[in-house]
């Protein structure tokens, strides 16, 4: 593989699919715009790549080796997350459910953690990290706290957490979302909370490489708050500091 040591470090993205796609005749493959301008203008590179999980299957060793070339990755909103995953019941409530995508994000994931590959997780790309390292979530918040979805609001940040640093302690944040975090897995704690109780961020202390996890949506105000901004500075910094940390920069790690 091609070595490099400059340039924009590359952030994967997995697609996400959809039924349909503005100037597509067909089914399609995205990724939300602002997100990709976000890491774009955080100096990153995005890329979005294929979903590709036969059978549902997690395999993480094919998630390690299309890893290979990346820098870091970002796990993004989406669809609900399967109740397969966490062994409970299908709630009538869930929609864009994917298993197949559902695999390739936790493969994804799991490949990212267990290597110490820099890692930003939004909304559902919470709720994947939660499930692949054990934890549960809650299938409909509309049984519990209420939606959350077309919700901006203020929550609070732990004022101890490097997330406060970044983000302050009360942020303003836009959410959409009707799954959250329930249980939380080993190795995660909540870092910021809503006036409800839902956790919208989680942090790690077991993790070696830069992680961070919102249950909001960071992207769609990025490009006029300056806090939502710094988590992708932050991602793409972790990346820089990986590529040009390694032996030879990009390739065969």
């Amino acid at each position: 593989m091609t070595e490099r040591t400059g340039g924009r470090p590359l952030v994967v993205i997995p697609a996400r699919y959809s039924q349909s796609a503005s100037a597509l005749r067909y089914r399609a493959e995205v990724v939300a715009r602002t997100l990709a301008e976000a890491v774009f203008e955080a100096g990153g590179e995005p890329l979005v790549t294929h979903p590709h999980a036969p059978g549902a299957t997690v395999d993480v060793d094919a998630a390690r080796e299309r890893l290979r070339f990346a820098d870091a990755l970002l796990l993004p909103g989406g669809g609900d997350v399967s109740a397969r995953w966490t062994a409970t019941d299908d709630h009538p409530s869930l929609y864009d459910v994917d298993e197949g995508q559902d695999a390739w994000d936790i493969a994804l994931a799991q490949a990212a953690m267990a290597d110490g590959l820099p890692l930003l997780s939004i909304c559902r790309g919470t709720q994947i990290v939660n499930v692949a390292l054990g934890g549960t979530l809650v299938a409909d918040m509309a049984e519990t706290v209420g939606d959350h979805r077309h919700r901006t609001h203020q929550i609070k940040v732990a004022v101890d957490s490097p997330l406060a640093a970044v983000v302050g302690e009360q942020p303003t944040i836009s959410c959409y979302h009707h799954q959250c975090l329930d249980q939380l897995a080993p190795g995660l704690r909540a870092v910021a909370w809503a006036g409800d109780g839902v956790i919208e961020a989680v942090a790690s202390d077991v993790l070696t490489g830069w992680y961070v996890g919102v249950q909001w949506h960071p992207e769609d105000s990025a490009a006029t708050d300056p806090a939502q901004a710094a988590i992708f500075a932050g991602l793409v910094r972790a990346a820089a500091g990986r590529r040009d940390a390694a032996p030879h920069g990009r390739g065969e790690r």
